[in-house]
Protein backbone atom coordinates (compact mmCIF):
# COMPACT_ATOMS: atom_id res chain seq x y z
CA UNK A 1 0.00 0.00 0.00
CA UNK A 2 1.42 3.27 -1.03
CA UNK A 3 1.56 6.01 1.58
CA UNK A 4 -1.20 8.03 0.07
CA UNK A 5 -3.55 4.75 0.41
CA UNK A 6 -2.62 4.24 3.92
CA UNK A 7 -2.95 7.85 5.24
CA UNK A 8 -6.72 8.42 3.47
CA UNK A 9 -7.97 4.87 4.74
CA UNK A 10 -6.12 5.70 8.17
CA UNK A 11 -8.17 9.09 7.71
CA UNK A 12 -11.11 7.37 7.07
CA UNK A 13 -10.68 4.73 9.63
CA UNK A 14 -9.97 7.88 12.34
CA UNK A 15 -13.09 10.06 11.31
CA UNK A 16 -15.15 6.55 11.50
CA UNK A 17 -14.55 6.21 15.22
CA UNK A 18 -15.07 9.39 15.72
CA UNK A 19 -18.52 9.72 14.06
CA UNK A 20 -19.51 6.14 16.02
CA UNK A 21 -18.41 7.51 19.09
CA UNK A 22 -20.19 10.98 18.39
CA UNK A 23 -23.15 9.33 17.55
CA UNK A 24 -23.21 7.17 21.31
CA UNK A 25 -23.35 10.84 22.65
CA UNK A 26 -25.91 12.24 20.66
CA UNK A 27 -24.02 14.58 18.87
CA UNK A 28 -22.54 14.95 15.46
CA UNK A 29 -19.24 14.03 14.14
CA UNK A 30 -18.67 18.03 13.65
CA UNK A 31 -20.37 19.38 17.01
CA UNK A 32 -17.65 16.41 18.49
CA UNK A 33 -14.95 18.67 16.52
CA UNK A 34 -15.87 21.88 17.51
CA UNK A 35 -16.56 20.88 21.03
CA UNK A 36 -12.89 19.50 21.37
CA UNK A 37 -11.51 22.61 19.54
CA UNK A 38 -13.13 24.41 22.60
CA UNK A 39 -11.43 22.26 25.20
CA UNK A 40 -8.81 24.67 26.34
CA UNK A 41 -10.35 28.08 25.94
CA UNK A 42 -12.98 29.76 23.80
CA UNK A 43 -12.38 30.96 20.15
CA UNK A 44 -13.76 34.00 17.70
CA UNK A 45 -16.18 32.90 15.17
CA UNK A 46 -13.11 33.51 12.50
CA UNK A 47 -10.35 31.30 14.01
CA UNK A 48 -13.15 28.51 14.52
CA UNK A 49 -13.74 28.73 10.89
CA UNK A 50 -10.12 28.21 10.18
CA UNK A 51 -9.21 25.45 12.53
CA UNK A 52 -12.38 23.25 11.23
CA UNK A 53 -11.87 24.49 7.57
CA UNK A 54 -15.86 25.81 7.50
CA UNK A 55 -17.02 28.63 5.39
CA UNK A 56 -18.81 31.07 7.62
CA UNK A 57 -22.33 30.01 7.18
CA UNK A 58 -21.54 26.40 7.54
CA UNK A 59 -19.93 27.17 11.13
CA UNK A 60 -22.64 29.62 12.00
CA UNK A 61 -25.30 27.21 11.47
CA UNK A 62 -22.97 24.58 13.53
CA UNK A 63 -23.08 26.77 16.26
CA UNK A 64 -26.16 27.56 16.16
CA UNK A 65 -27.16 23.90 16.28
CA UNK A 66 -24.67 23.13 19.17
CA UNK A 67 -25.74 25.93 20.91
CA UNK A 68 -29.38 25.16 20.79
CA UNK A 69 -28.47 21.81 22.66
CA UNK A 70 -27.27 23.67 25.44
CA UNK A 71 -23.69 22.97 24.47
CA UNK A 72 -22.13 25.84 23.38
CA UNK A 73 -22.77 29.84 24.09
CA UNK A 74 -21.61 32.78 21.98
CA UNK A 75 -20.30 35.61 24.66
CA UNK A 76 -18.45 39.18 24.02
CA UNK A 77 -14.81 38.69 22.85
CA UNK A 78 -13.30 40.90 25.19
CA UNK A 79 -10.59 42.25 22.87
CA UNK A 80 -13.27 43.06 20.02
CA UNK A 81 -16.51 44.48 21.33
CA UNK A 82 -17.66 43.66 17.90
CA UNK A 83 -16.92 40.21 17.54
CA UNK A 84 -17.91 37.13 19.60
CA UNK A 85 -16.13 34.41 21.26
CA UNK A 86 -17.86 30.29 21.43
CA UNK A 87 -17.43 28.97 24.87
CA UNK A 88 -18.23 25.21 26.24
CA UNK A 89 -20.78 25.42 28.65
CA UNK A 90 -21.37 23.46 31.72
CA UNK A 91 -23.24 21.37 29.92
CA UNK A 92 -21.03 20.96 27.15
CA UNK A 93 -17.80 20.81 29.10
CA UNK A 94 -19.51 17.51 31.08
CA UNK A 95 -20.28 15.96 27.54
CA UNK A 96 -16.68 16.84 25.87
CA UNK A 97 -14.76 15.64 28.53
CA UNK A 98 -16.24 11.98 28.24
CA UNK A 99 -16.96 12.10 24.73
CA UNK A 100 -13.27 13.18 24.51
CA UNK A 101 -12.02 10.56 26.56
CA UNK A 102 -14.02 7.69 24.86
CA UNK A 103 -12.31 8.66 21.22
CA UNK A 104 -9.12 8.80 22.51
CA UNK A 105 -9.98 5.22 23.85
CA UNK A 106 -11.22 3.78 20.90
CA UNK A 107 -8.57 5.71 18.59
CA UNK A 108 -5.63 4.09 20.70
CA UNK A 109 -7.00 0.76 20.20
CA UNK A 110 -6.71 1.09 16.60
CA UNK A 111 -2.97 0.12 16.12
CA UNK A 112 -3.22 -2.43 19.21
CA UNK A 113 -1.57 -5.58 16.64
CA UNK A 114 1.37 -3.34 16.54
CA UNK A 115 4.76 -3.99 18.83
CA UNK A 116 5.21 -1.09 21.37
CA UNK A 117 8.27 -0.10 19.34
CA UNK A 118 6.54 0.08 16.24
CA UNK A 119 3.20 1.91 17.93
CA UNK A 120 6.33 4.86 19.24
CA UNK A 121 7.44 4.59 15.65
CA UNK A 122 4.19 5.17 14.39
CA UNK A 123 3.51 7.77 16.62
CA UNK A 124 6.88 9.43 16.26
CA UNK A 125 6.50 9.49 12.05
CA UNK A 126 2.44 10.93 11.90
CA UNK A 127 3.69 13.20 14.93
CA UNK A 128 6.68 14.81 11.86
CA UNK A 129 3.79 14.88 9.09
CA UNK A 130 1.07 16.93 11.11
CA UNK A 131 4.31 19.42 12.46
CA UNK A 132 5.52 20.07 9.13
CA UNK A 133 1.85 20.59 7.40
CA UNK A 134 0.87 22.71 10.22
CA UNK A 135 -2.44 21.46 11.25
CA UNK A 136 -4.18 23.15 13.78
CA UNK A 137 -4.70 22.07 17.02
CA UNK A 138 -8.41 20.50 16.53
CA UNK A 139 -7.63 17.28 19.38
CA UNK A 140 -4.96 17.48 22.17
CA UNK A 141 -2.61 14.46 23.42
CA UNK A 142 -4.26 13.46 26.73
CA UNK A 143 -1.76 15.04 28.76
CA UNK A 144 -1.87 18.34 26.79
CA UNK A 145 -5.73 18.45 28.25
CA UNK A 146 -6.29 21.42 30.31
CA UNK A 147 -7.70 20.40 34.22
CA UNK A 148 -11.37 20.16 33.18
CA UNK A 149 -13.62 23.58 34.45
CA UNK A 150 -16.60 24.96 33.49
CA UNK A 151 -16.68 28.40 32.09
CA UNK A 152 -18.98 30.61 32.84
Amino acid sequence: MSIATALVRASFLVNAVYAETAREYGITAQQGQLMCVLMPRPYGMADLGAMLGLAKSSLTGLVDRTAQRGLVRREPDPEDGRAVRVALTEQGTELVDAFYAETCRRVELLPSGLAPGDRDAMALLLSRVVTDNDVPVVFMDADEAPPRTARR
